[in-house]
């Protein structure tokens, strides 16, 4: 099977969140289930910095007047075992060529033209579907999140909707991030008025790129069972609930994977100490280098809670802060690595300088800061609001850092909560609370002391969520027999 992967970002090239992840594992997953994958991106500059020997295939026109380059190379820094990845890259420097983040300026404003920098990626896709390349057609397009999600409507509406339409499938990874646009933007994308409708992607007036994908995708899919469930109630549907629920036949959750090459404890080539589940030595050296590296007091016998996320109200952060002074009473030392909303960055930051020993925060993102923190920390905080899957905590587990969340999304479908049951049958994994509520929360963060205490059940524990597999495998092999049904 042909499959085009589209979307805006790829890791380790490009990366603002879990996104870049999930885009850069998948092909390799894929091509060992014998698919033939090939993935489409903007042209921003890290990717074209990334695209090896790249030849031009050819050129196609936007809505809008623009021409875009469509170049085609190896991804070496994606590929693995023997398995090249190779792209498509649109090359319009008057879209893409913008240093910093991808979708937003240095104020942290969106770019003005978003719509149209998104659009040709939409439109790309659907030419590679119908023969720029002449060498290779996809048979079946996958695109992910708001970014790429004018793909399935630009496949609905070639040519008029006559012959055969090429099988799209379209995945939510946050569906709170619609990438909505004023309703004068249309004309800008090129399609037939009537996909301005309730039907299409009109959005209370306005215009969504991911109703869009919602609406026109052969199949949905999102990045957990729990989620998939969870986006068809109003309380997360975020205004899309009815249009999800008449969808439901081709909805499902395939739960997110993590890529041991580069998240393995063992092998990691951003740690200095590594580890396993049978010898932990290194995980005790990595806390002590990560207390000392952040300025904390080093002290083995201080639990590390961290934070590893966006600062946003749906990551849970006003928790996290309404529950730093029971971690801190309690002996307890925190470490937050992220950026976001500038209220809670300057948050983090006071209580950073009120307590320099016992609280430390990092703006921005870095990666091999965060291997290293996941590598040193004790318990990973992820209190959502709510989480179509979520990373992170994956990312705890493999690392013996206990998950702290909330029993919502792919946090439900990842973590078991500890109690005497769940430890009695050695399936405890981490500390899941279920309201969004201070109370509730510094109740979990009570527990985990109390299980801190108990060194030979915390030991256990941790080995039990370290051998967990979330492999690609099994996820691949969902998506590949999903692909096998619609073409």
């Amino acid at each position: 099977m042909r499959i085009l992967q589209v979307s805006a970002e790829i890791f380790p090239l490009l990366k603002t969140g879990g996104l870049a992840d999930i885009a850069g594992a998948l092909p390799t997953a894929l091509q060992a289930q014998g698919c033939d994958v090939r993935v489409l991106l903007p042209g921003f500059p890290a990717i074209l910095a990334g695209l090896k020997e790249p030849v031009r295939v050819g050129v196609f026109g936007t809505p809008w007047g623009e021409a875009v380059e469509v170049r085609y190379g190896a991804l070496p820094a994606i590929s693995q075992n023997d398995q090249t990845v190779y792209a498509y890259v649109l090359v319009a420097p008057g879209l893409y060529d913008r240093p910093g983040n991808p979708y937003e300026d240095a104020n942290k404003h969106p770019y003005a033209d978003n719509h149209r920098r998104f659009a040709a990626l939409g439109w790309g896709a659907a030419h590679l579907a119908h023969g720029l390349d002449p060498h290779w057609r996809a048979e079946l397009v996958h695109s992910h999140d708001w970014h790429a999600a004018l793909a399935p409507a630009c496949l609905a509406v070639w040519n008029a909707g006559m012959g055969p339409r090429v099988p799209s499938v379209y995945t939510i990874h946050n569906l709170a991030y619609q990438g909505v646009f004023w309703p004068q933007h249309f004309g800008d994308l090129g399609l037939p008025g009537h996909v301005f409708s309730v039907q299409g992607m009109e959005y209370f007036g306005q215009i969504s790129f991911m109703k869009a994908g919602l609406s026109y995708a052969s199949h949905i899919t999102t990045v957990s069972p729990t989620y998939a469930r969870e986006i068809q109630t109003p309380e997360q549907g975020c205004g899309l609930d009815g249009l999800l629920r008449g969808r439901a036949q081709s909805l499902s959750g395939i739960l997110n994977a993590v890529d041991d090459h580069v998240w393995n404890p063992a092998t990691d080539s951003q740690l200095e100490h590594h580890f396993d589940v049978r010898n932990m030595t290194g995980k005790a050296r990595n806390k002590a280098a990560l207390q000392a590296e952040v300025g904390l007091t080093v002290d083995a016998e201080a639990p590390l809670f961290t934070v590893v996320s966006r600062l946003t109200e749906q990551k849970g952060m006003p928790l996290v802060l309404s529950g730093l002074a029971e971690i801190l009473s309690r002996g307890g030392q925190l470490l937050v690595l992220g950026n976001g909303d500038t209220q809670l960055e300057q948050a983090f930051a006071l209580q950073a300088k009120a307590h320099p020993k016992k609280v430390a925060f990092r703006m921005g993102y870095d990666e091999a800061f965060a291997h290293r923190i996941f590598a040193g920390s004790d318990v990973t905080l992820v209190p959502s609001r709510f989480e179509p899957c979520g990373l992170t905590q994956m990312y705890g587990l493999k690392y013996g850092s206990l998950p702290l969340v909330r029993r919502v999304g792919g946090l439900a479908d990842t973590v078991t909560d500890t109690d005497l049951e769940t430890l009695d049958d050695q399936s405890a994994t981490g500390f899941v609370f279920d309201d969004f509520h201070a109370d509730d929360y510094g109740r979990a963060i009570r527990r985990a002391f109390a299980l801190y205490r108990r060194r030979s059940d915390w030991n256990r524990v941790r080995q039990t969520g370290m051998r967990i597999a979330f492999d690609w495998a099994s996820a691949a092999q969902h998506y590949t027999n999903l692909y096998k049904s619609l073409i």
